[in-house]
């Protein structure tokens, strides 16, 4: 079986460099384009079978807090899980 683990909800590539700017405090830079053609308007994992069949739900919910998780893990494990 296959399950979509996700918040249910669609986040934008600017909600996303919005949240990683602001939880990092660095500017990062970025060039808007235009979409292309055949690119989906919008696109986000359905958690429904996860959340009824494993009684599974998102810890967080905010991009914003899915960021700062991020952020910290990596900050602190700068080599992952590797040790050294």
């Amino acid at each position: 079986q296959y399950f979509n683990i996700g918040t249910g909800a669609g986040t934008s590539v600017s909600e996303v460099l919005d949240a990683c700017r602001k939880v990092s405090g660095h500017p990062i830079p970025s060039v808007a384009g235009i979409r292309r053609s055949g690119d989906p308007d919008i696109l986000y994992a359905d958690n429904s079978k996860a959340v009824s069949e494993l009684k599974w739900s998102p810890k967080y919910t905010s991009i914003e807090q899915i960021v700062e998780t991020a952020w910290k893990w990596h900050s602190e494990s700068p080599s992952g899980y590797r040790s050294g």
